[in-house]
């Protein structure tokens, strides 16, 4: 076990972990029609109060390798929530013949605070678990101006802290950082609906707490405009095109690119059961100054969908209003990496929703995928002229049975792994190993509303 972090090495591990400590770790945070239940009105308002609780296991919170000596742990989460809106649709149209509303907004903040009692590793590594208790969360807002008319604007704004541990497990070196995300668009739908066009600007920044990752903060800016036609009652074109600024302040170890993606393709409803997506386009990096290993490639996505509870709606993106579904799917893209220039993910995956008699709930989210790796310079922490490709596997299964409306008791599997036969300082005594596994399990109960 190495007695420091490098920095090459912690960008690395970072660029191929996910922020799994972050405070949307847990399924249900992630989709508010899990999150919130029927809500308290006052007035021209609905307001979701919640409260989790969880207890389970951990077998390798810092993410190291077989050699590098894993650390398993029991874990306890206790996740406070609230969101507050205008009224849903749902509750307007009780009052037929409403005007629409000059506005409509969602603001919600959540928090998760972990604490964690080690219970394999050795002692090192148990004594480094004993300092990781954390608080990760999510603040955000939505604002939708003059919704259902021909003109609107949609404004949105989130930051949030996401824990990620290094594999040292050291809390000043870890790769704890403020996402934030910020944007408009202007949406203009002409006539009765059939055509939407949306024009807009974000900006999300990633933001190191520790000095020693502060190098690899960055800002992007990003120009996009988006459309969608509705050319048969359950389906629609639509058309996807973004140019994005990456900067590093620092100006050290990374350099700026400009992601171009661009994607055209349909959405829609096959039957009242069955529905497809197909987005195809090509997508480059433009990295900064030149020479430097660009991606410029085909990039898309597919996915099946099957309604477990057929949905009637004509709306070609009924897909995200029905709770029981299952969706099969695949998707290529590209991602700006801490080290070297760009990776490219290649991922199959496959999502269950299940909803029963208002009393059971199911999410089962799973995928693999590859990671392939452009050449890149060893002298400077690169994995050489011929890297290889890496192989993810995560997946994870959420169960909850409702006591009551809005009582649930739940439990969550997760597993994940990133199969590697990579490693930085390959042959030397510091080599670090990046393939590593992970396995979670965890029982709880929130009250929400």
């Amino acid at each position: 076990m190495k007695l420091s972090v490098s920095l090459i090495t912690a960008a690395f591990t970072l660029t191929v972990l996910p922020a799994v400590a972050s405070a949307q770790d847990q399924p249900w945070l992630k989709d508010r029609r899990y999150t919130e239940g029927i809500g308290y009105r006052v007035g021209d308002l609905e307001l979701h109060p919640g409260l989790a609780g969880e207890f389970g296991y951990d077998s390798n919170y810092f993410h190291r390798s077989s050699d590098e000596g894993p650390v398993g742990s029991l874990r306890l989460r206790i996740t406070p929530s609230f969101s507050m809106s205008t009224l849903s649709r749902q509750r307007r149209e009780a009052a037929p013949g409403a005007a629409p509303p000059d506005f409509e907004f969602r603001a919600g903040i959540s928090a998760t605070y972990n604490e964690f009692f080690p219970v394999s590793g050795d002692d090192a590594g148990r004594s480094a678990m004993h300092d990781q208790r954390n608080v990760g969360g999510l603040l955000s807002l939505n604002l939708l101006i003059l919704p259902e008319r021909p003109w609107s604007v949609a404004l949105y704004g989130d930051v949030g802290r996401a824990i990620t541990p290094s594999n040292e497990g050291i809390t000043s070196a870890s790769f704890n950082r403020l996402n934030t995300n910020a944007g408009a668009e202007v949406i203009w739908t002409p006539g009765g609906g059939l055509l939407d066009w949306r024009l807009g600007y974000r900006f999300s920044g990633t933001i190191f707490e520790s000095s020693e990752f502060q190098r690899l903060t960055n800002l992007e800016h990003t120009v996009q405009t988006r459309g969608r036609w509705r050319f048969l009652p359950r389906t629609a074109l639509m058309y996807d095109c973004r140019l994005g600024f990456i900067n590093y302040p620092s100006g050290q170890d990374k350099t700026s690119s400009h992601p171009l993606r661009t994607l055209l393709g349909v959405n829609g409803l096959v039957t009242n059961s069955f529905g497809i997506l197909a987005l195809a386009g090509w997508g480059a990096s433009f990295y900064t100054p030149r020479p430097q290993e660009d991606f410029d490639s085909v990039i898309g996505q597919l996915e099946f969908k099957w309604y477990l509870t057929p949905n009637p709606s004509a709306e070609p993106l009924a897909a995200t209003l029905a709770l029981s579904a299952i969706s099969v799917g695949f998707r290529r893209d590209f991602v700006d990496a801490y080290i070297g220039t760009y990776y490219e993910t290649d991922r199959g995956y496959l999502n269950l929703s299940y909803f029963f008699g208002g009393k059971f709930l199911a999410v089962l989210e799973g995928g693999v995928g590859a990671i392939v790796w452009p050449p890149s310079d060893p002298a400077k922490g690169g994995l050489g002229t011929n890297p290889g490709t890496d192989v993810r596997i995560d997946g994870s299964l959420f169960g909850e049975y409702r006591i009551k409306d809005s009582i649930g008791i739940n439990s969550t599997i997760r597993y994940g792994a990133n199969l590697s036969d990579n490693a930085l300082n390959r042959g030397t005594p510091n080599e670090d190993q990046l393939g590593w596994q992970d396995f979670e399990a965890y029982i709880g109960a929130r009250w929400f509303m």
